[in-house]
């Protein structure tokens, strides 16, 4: 298998990024991505698209919007990179696997928490000298959806290298 893992490496990660895309940007429902940053401090009113209801959503809602998202978007990737893990003849161990999934579930629960003023990537982002990229939000630019698709890519990574670890081809 070593002389293969490169590849089931590239393989393992462009299914986890296909995958991110599907379960960030189709799989979410319109209430997580809106009220997953809700607090109590800074509540998030949130119009239903069909009956036209606003309601008030603080901190527990927020928590439990970026659960469910976070959720749906784990179970994205594991679809997607299980069947296309079959098709391509790759083997990935279970525990490689849930070792996977959880490291993109927490790090992606913790990236897209972002409550105003408190979030992680909010935070990293004006320790290194990006705050005002994460605010940036004209010209057709919003830096902290380009900081937050960053910080996934590079968990996707590390993912997949943990995903390859005792994977065998068939």
């Amino acid at each position: 298998m070593h002389a293969h893992r490169p590849a089931v490496f590239a393989a393992l990660l462009g299914l986890g990024r296909a995958a991110s895309g599907i379960g960030d940007f189709w799989a979410q429902p319109d209430f997580c991505a809106r009220v997953k940053g809700a607090s109590d401090d800074q509540p998030v009113i949130y119009e239903d698209p069909v009956t036209k209801k606003s309601t008030t959503h603080g901190t527990a809602d927020g928590r439990a919007a970026c659960l469910r998202h976070c959720l749906t978007y784990v179970a994205t990737q594991a679809i997607v990179a299980g069947a296309g893990a079959r098709v391509l003849g790759i083997r990935v161990h279970p525990s490689a696997a849930a070792a996977a999934l959880a490291l993109s579930f927490g790090t992606h629960y913790i990236a897209d928490r972002r409550v105003p003023g408190h979030g992680l990537l909010e935070k990293l982002a004006t320790k290194t000298g990006k705050g005002g990229f994460y605010q940036l939000n004209s010209h057709g630019i919003n830096g902290a959806f380009h900081l937050d698709s960053a910080w996934h890519h590079g968990w996707e990574a590390v993912a997949a290298l943990i995903a390859t670890t005792k994977a065998t081809t068939r």
